[in-house]
């Protein structure tokens, strides 16, 4: 595979102020996934608490509780399964930014019906179908749109605010029920409480995207140039005659030019053509192994999961939980700030699955030589070592899978399938989401002692394995990935790039050469100049 060498930002604050813009219309974006964190933890936690079991009569045997269970679980992954896919065609056709808008309002009428549900899970069911269309949708939006906007040396980072605003409402998602359970008796305001917090940074999403710009890359891909060079000077804090932003456009265009003159208008069929097909196979692979990395089973379940290793009670093992969600919230943090950037996506990928196996195979090893015996008045030291286990493997994997996924698969793609490569992949991604929240609780029961997490650990090495083969991509521009990918030869890319931008700097010397007496000419040269970018 082509070595190609980008520029890297070693200093985790260096260009913060000068690309604030970028970072402003990432938390933007990525309320949705404070959505998508929220939506996926709330479910497990809240279906703990005794007000929700009384309300909903899921009392019985546990086999028929661990099913409803499952259900309302998974039928959020179900809505978000389709709401990826239908994300692509609209996001093309009518830009990221309304796209996002638009969806962020389905999630919303979804919030709203379960939240008004009392004593019949029908509306709990098309509520979070409706929620699932929504995050769907905006998982496959929102990381491209950012990737689109950020700048190469920082796209990691900020890109990655993905994984640390989700990280949030994983771990917001797990204190809120904690909370109603110890202040809140058993009654219907006890789930409902964490139920219709969720309309909150659904509303404020809404709102927000009301003030940023669309992405340049989109608005250059279907011919609206003089706005997209407007929109990149508007992000870059420079103006539309500026070097550096005519050099990104200029690099922007020729990619498009490329892309145009070596494709067909369906991007799927386009997606199993040279240079494209292994970008496809990558996107998908990576997510569908994301699934399968135990992480998500504990993040849906982690209750269970606690309870299943000696945390008896609904209160302790929610505590446990909520500990697990700070970890997870501060581990990603401190990656994207420290990590991301220099360390590379492929490596911090290796390592992290690495010792993400290795302590799923301490916990399961731990729980075999101690097998959890029920009834116990304290909790024993094998199930606290456990838990301990639990909180430190979800370090690298917030240091690799975690944030790297979605930012390595938002990247790859050319501007004309990035939205649907994108939707392709997050779809897997909820595919088999879906598939592990409905047998995750099964695997609970069946697989004891250790057994759960020897079957992770074993799947964390051979992720390890994986990711050896992969491309790094640190420090490239989107339009770099063709090159990478073997789409176009650098030779040619160089070539194209070239006659570009001399054809460009040439008009803008003869708009600086003109006298005094000659001006407005001058002026109307420059409008020129910007003309010349259109295909």
């Amino acid at each position: 595979m082509l070595r190609l060498q980008g520029e890297v930002s070693r200093n985790p604050f260096q260009g913060m102020r000068r690309h604030s813009r970028s970072y402003m219309l990432a938390l933007v974006c990525y309320w949705g996934a404070m959505l998508f964190g929220y939506d996926t933890g709330v479910a497990g936690s809240t279906i703990a608490l005794p007000g929700f079991i009384k309300d909903f009569h899921l009392e019985g045997n546990p086999t028929h509780v661990s099913n409803l269970k499952s259900n309302v679980v998974s039928v959020l992954q179900a809505g978000c399964f389709f709401g990826a896919l239908s994300a692509a065609p609209i996001s093309q056709r009518f830009g990221r930014k309304y796209t996002l808008m638009a969806f962020a309002g389905i999630f919303f009428v979804g919030a709203v019906v379960q939240t008004v549900a009392k004593h019949n899970l029908t509306p709990i069911y098309v509520g979070r179908v409706l929620a699932g269309i929504g995050v769907g949708a905006m998982s496959a939006v929102a990381p491209p749109y950012v990737s689109e906007n950020a700048p190469k040396e920082l796209r990691g980072r900020i890109t990655g605010l993905f994984q640390f605003i989700l990280a949030s409402g994983v771990m917001i998602s797990y204190w809120i029920p904690y909370g109603v359970s110890v202040h809140i008796p058993s009654s219907t305001l006890q789930w409902r409480i964490p139920i219709a917090i969720q309309m909150v940074p659904a509303g404020c999403m809404v709102i927000c995207l009301l003030f940023v710009k669309e992405s340049p890359r989109w608005l250059a891909f279907v011919g609206k140039d003089e706005q997209a060079l407007q929109n990149l000077a508007w992000l870059r804090k420079t103006s539309t005659d500026h070097p550096e932003t005519l050099q990104e456009f200029a690099e922007i265009k020729t990619g498009l030019e490329d892309e145009k003159n070596s494709t067909s208008s369906n991007p799927y069929r386009e997606l199993l053509k040279k240079g494209q097909w292994p970008r496809l196979l990558i996107a998908v692979s990576m997510m569908f192994l994301t699934q399968w990395s135990g992480q998500n089973a504990i993040g849906y379940y982690a209750p269970s999961i606690f309870q299943s290793i000696g945390f008896e009670g609904a209160t302790p093992s929610l505590l446990a939980s909520g500990v697990y969600g700070i970890v997870k919230f501060v581990a990603t943090g401190v990656f994207l700030m420290v990590g991301i950037e220099q360390f590379g996506r492929r490596k911090s990928l290796m390592f992290g699955a690495f010792f993400m196996g290795m302590f799923f195979f301490i916990i399961g090893s731990i729980l075999y030589t101690h097998p959890v015996k029920q009834g116990l008045t304290t909790i024993p030291t094998s199930s606290i070592a456990a838990a301990v286990m639990i909180y430190l493997y979800v370090i690298p994997y917030c240091f690799s899978w975690g944030p790297i996924a979605w930012v390595y698969v938002s990247e790859i793609f050319p501007t004309g399938t990035r939205a649907t490569g994108v939707s392709l992949a997050a779809a897997t991604q909820w595919l088999w989401n879906f598939v592990l929240a409905k047998i995750t609780p099964f695997l609970t029961e069946r697989l004891t002692n250790g057994r759960l997490f020897f079957m992770f650990g074993s799947i964390n090495m051979l992720m390890a394995t994986y990711s050896y083969f992969i491309p790094e991509t640190r420090g490239l521009s989107l339009e770099d990935m063709d090159v990478l990918f073997g789409a176009i030869t650098p030779e040619q890319r160089k070539a194209n790039l070239e006659a570009r931008e001399r054809g460009q700097f040439d008009n803008v010397n003869q708009a600086d050469n003109f006298g005094e007496e000659e001006k407005e000419k001058g002026e109307i040269a420059h409008v020129e100049t910007v003309q010349n970018f259109k295909v």
